[in-house]
């Protein structure tokens, strides 16, 4: 029987020679993950076998690059991957694990819970208590900080959290709530913002600095920047970044001179509504281009003009922006694509 496909999508890869992260379309089976270079590539690149591999998230081998998970293979050979998002990285990994239990298990795959801990009670699923704590009315208020002569955007203090926690019943006391804060800490869902957070994860000291009134974090899939005292200028561009992410992910974009597609992470903000991209193998410190959606257009197309054929493969939309931009994109499904154009769509009508 062949191996049952169960998941595809982009990723970042590090080289297995070279030292390059790379994204790559990977395609997860029962017995596998293949890794090609495009989408519409018939060979992989390479193929991973799960047989006896082992399974290692949140990989915390490479500092400031968040979002890694290992596998290591039953014959001790690392690759390492690095999702775009929290949501995204949970999702991959509790799908390999789980086609690795089913193989160890001699077991069909089949999609079921998984619950996953770190040196916590088995009933704790930190992905459902992350999505809790994120909820913009009874979760834990995102506020703009100030701190050694620099402000911090949609962040929080670790007292804040561990008090959230307790009030919130999660956490039976404060020995409790701190290990539960650490946990997530350990699982890239918070993150340090200032310097003296920054400083305690470094040195493995995050549970008892959580509780400290100067100890600032943010959620991994906010929208937190850190801005000092700057011109008016820096502070124009800061503005388009005050947005909540509505939805982030890679999709393929058409480059304006040379017309070749390339895989970027897309984070889409509202209030003010923008779509910034990013090269998806480095950090989101500086966009490659932001495109302002307020009174854009986005619709569905067929086909792309100065396309060359085997670069497309379908799922394509357009965004018009109002001082008559176009930018077209390319969805992974037809699914996505429908996503994203719902997505932007709303954005740019509420947005400013």
């Amino acid at each position: 029987m062949e191996p049952k496909q169960i998941k595809e999508g982009y990723l970042v890869k590090k080289g297995t020679v070279l030292n390059s992260w790379k994204a790559v379309w990977v395609v997860l089976s029962e017995d596998g993950v293949e890794f090609y270079k495009k989408k519409t590539d018939n060979s992989p690149k390479g193929m991973i076998p799960l047989k006896g591999a082992t399974l290692t998230s949140p990989c915390q081998d490479f500092g400031k690059r968040t979002m890694v998970f290992k596998i290591t293979t039953e014959k001790k050979q690392d690759h390492f991957f690095q999702a775009t998002h929290v949501e995204e990285r949970e999702s991959w990994v509790k799908d390999v694990n789980r086609a690795m239990t089913c193989l160890a298990g001699g077991k069909r795959f089949a999609r079921k819970s998984t619950r996953r801990s770190i040196r916590l009670p088995d009933s704790v699923n930190l992905n459902e208590l992350y999505l809790l704590m994120k909820d913009q009315d009874n979760g834990v208020k995102e506020l703009k900080l100030e701190k050694e002569k620099k402000v911090y955007n949609h962040c929080f203090t670790g007292a804040t959290a561990v008090e959230w926690l307790i009030s919130k019943g999660k956490a039976r006391n404060k020995p409790e709530a701190l290990m539960l804060a650490s946990g997530l800490m350990n699982e890239g869902f918070l993150q340090p913002a200032g310097e003296l957070s920054k400083q305690g994860a470094e040195e493995g000291a995050q549970s008892v600095l959580l509780d400290e009134p100067d100890a600032l974090y943010f959620f991994a899939d906010s929208g937190f920047f850190c801005e000092g005292y700057s011109s008016d200028e820096d502070s124009i561009l800061k503005e388009e970044f005050r947005g909540n992410i509505v939805k982030q992910g890679c999709l393929l974009k058409q480059g304006h001179k040379r017309k070749n597609w390339k895989v970027r992470k897309f984070i889409l903000r509202d209030d003010p509504a923008y779509l910034h991209y990013y090269d998806p193998t480095k950090g989101e410190e500086y966009p490659l281009g932001s495109i302002h959606l307020r009174g854009s257009v986005v619709t569905a197309v067929e086909f792309v003009p100065d396309a060359k054929k085997y670069e497309v493969d379908g799922n394509l939309f357009e965004i018009i922006t109002s001082d008559e931009r176009h930018y077209f994109l390319q969805a992974a499904a037809a699914e996505e694509r429908k996503q994203w154009i719902q997505a932007v769509q709303a954005v740019a009508k509420s947005g400013k």
